[in-house]
């Protein structure tokens, strides 16, 4: 049997360990033949926005919460009566594209986290894509297979470096350093300031648009287009190989040997290693991965190029589709937090049985602008169709429909793309434990939905990584090896034409999110009172009509004052009367 224990904050830590017995009270075994979890432990951290798009969190709480998590596990193996010098390897796995710049020498973060849906980004986007032939957005795409968006690092990187002094001095002066939430990680947990290693894998840099996917390598072309130098990046290795070991804590000298970003992690934990295989994540987005294989495919509807895994130095990569909604998860906590509809995520799913439909309303939850299929960041959420019959029990079924709608969206552009419709989905994530959720998708979809008793696959997948790595070796990843996982499946319960129907409305709707927001006032200082062509029209006839007044005026007075100036005895005949 293999135990792990993990700690979630959107990373997670998962600890590997080998014994020979398993006891049957212990609540954190994995079962080898069934990848099954049994029990878990989950910490949220704290995110703050500090103004309207802005999304951040403490690295330093990030880092307190590892270690606290990993000396609690400990203790809890220790009063399980199992050595923890049976733990042989730590993986990690983390969001992708949350960016952090810290000192190395002071070891200090320099400015918050900046999270991964955050938009603060869009004017540096606009710049970046103003300059680009043809204003195109898909520029950088045979390099990196992405768009230039707010989503990715770079664009946060440029923005942390434009307008933090902080990142702007250490950068020239040769002291910082820049990763996502695993560099920092790995960094801090392998000894940070004194030899911590710095590196990252080649699934978190496939998401920053600074690294070339077909040559596996920071790009300097793509680091002068941003003008980032390189200096601050980290070193890529692969997502399973010993990086260093644990310098502190009760897990001292235990090697960290597995990195992957959080989608990639479920793809492996999902155990998706087969060509056109395909996974969705429901977390705080929702993230669909189809595996691929061994060469990028690189879309013609919105989707995204990624590299899903390289498990090995002298592997070979695997790379995958992506595509990715900013909102999923997030929507029930923005009915419970901002608009208090709901006091919890079970009771949204009460809520929306009791009706069983939205009756015609449909929810867009463009929070953060639209992402795959259109990547369109001005859009902004709407809630549309409302008559007064509505009630908050038909906006929470809208709500989770919103959810699936989004991942058809993304299924039909993933289909298109590759050519060969998918016939079952296959799902993790907090959400899924929602069984309306997972029927309506099966609904929505057409096809059925698949999913793993153990949800938790991003965990499973970081310890595959991690337990598979040269030096470490405790977890086969050999097809014939690999556990079979039990499941539950959710078959289509409607008909296609209804599902149709309900989802030619929905994009409807999605039409009337587009172009809400804009980085340019409506009026500035700058702008003209001409910018509007009636108001322009108006005030230039007004202008108009009061010069030829002052013109007559001036002709009357001057002919009267002639007159008034007559000598006497000249003919007043025509002089104006009084």
């Amino acid at each position: 049997y293999l135990l792990m224990y993990y700690y979630f904050v959107g990373d997670l830590i998962s600890l590997l360990l080998k014994t020979t017995s398993w006891c049957p009270r212990c609540n954190i075994v994995f079962n080898s033949k069934t990848a099954e979890l049994l029990s878990h432990h989950q910490v949220e951290i704290k995110q703050s926005f500090p103004k309207e798009g802005w999304v951040e969190e403490d690295p330093k709480e990030i880092l307190q919460s590892v270690y606290e998590c990993m000396e609690r596990t400990c203790e809890k193996l220790t009063q399980l009566n199992i050595d923890i010098s049976n733990i042989k390897a730590i993986g990690v796995t983390n969001q992708r594209e949350t960016t952090l710049v810290w000192d190395k020498e002071t070891g200090e973060p320099l400015y918050n986290a900046i999270v991964w849906l955050d938009l603060r980004t869009q004017s540096t986007v606009e710049r970046l894509i103003n300059k680009t032939p043809g204003r195109n957005k898909n520029h950088l795409k045979h390099k990196t297979g992405l768009p230039i968006s707010t989503y990715f690092s770079a664009v946060k990187l440029r923005w942390l470096m434009d307008n933090v002094a902080e990142v702007h001095e250490a950068v020239v002066s040769h002291r910082a350093m820049f990763g996502t939430v695993d560099s920092w990680l790995i960094w801090c947990l392998t000894g940070g300031k004194s030899g911590g290693v710095h590196c990252t894998d080649v699934t978190n840099a496939s998401r920053t648009m600074l690294f070339n996917i077909h040559t596996m390598d920071w790009d300097p072309e793509l680091c002068k287009y941003f003008g980032i130098p390189m200096e601050i990046l980290p070193r890529v290795r692969s997502s399973s190989e010993i990086y260093g070991l644990m310098k502190s804590g009760a897990l001292s000298g235990i090697p960290i040997s597995g990195c992957l970003g959080d989608q990639s992690a479920a793809l492996v934990g999902q155990m998706c290693f087969q060509d056109g295989q395909a996974k969705n994540t429901y977390g705080t987005g929702c993230f669909l991965l189809r595996n691929t294989g061994a060469k990028p495919v690189m879309s013609d509807h919105g989707l995204l190029t990624t590299v899903a895994y390289k498990l090995g130095r002298d592997k070979p990569a695997c790379y995958a589709l992506e595509g990715s909604v900013a909102i999923a998860g997030a929507v029930v906590r923005w009915l419970q937090d901002n608009l208090g509809i709901i006091g919890s995520s079970e009771e949204l799913e009460k809520l929306a049985a009791s009706v069983g439909t939205s009756y015609g309303c449909y929810f867009v939850p463009a929070f953060s602008g639209l992402y795959a299929p259109y990547w369109e960041p001005s859009a902004r959420g709407i809630i549309c169709g409302l008559t007064q019959f509505t009630n908050k029990n038909h906006v929470a079924f809208a709500a989770l429909e919103a959810v699936c709608f989004q991942t058809r969206e993304i299924l039909d552009a993933m289909n298109q793309d590759s050519g060969i419709p998918l016939t079952q989905l296959q799902v993790d994530g907090g959400m899924t434990s929602n069984r309306l959720l997972m029927q309506l998708q099966a609904d929505i979809l057409c096809i059925p939905v698949v999913k793993p008793s153990m949800p938790e696959t991003t965990a499973l997948g970081a310890a595959m990584a991690a337990g598979a790595a040269e030096g470490v070796s405790v977890w086969s990843l050999s097809p014939e090896d690999l556990s079979e996982v039990t499941s539950e499946k959710f078959e289509p319960q409607i008909n296609p034409e209804e599902s149709e129907f309900r989802y030619a409305r929905w994009k409807k709707a999605v039409q009337k999110s587009m172009n809400w927001e804009t980085t340019e006032p409506v009026c500035n200082g700058n702008g003209s009172i001409f910018s509007s062509v009636p108001l322009g029209f108006y005030i230039m006839g007004s202008m108009l009509m009061l010069i030829g007044a002052r013109y007559i005026i001036g002709q009357y007075i001057s002919v009267y004052w002639t007159k008034l100036n007559m000598p006497r005895g000249s003919d007043v005949s025509n002089t104006v009367n009084g």
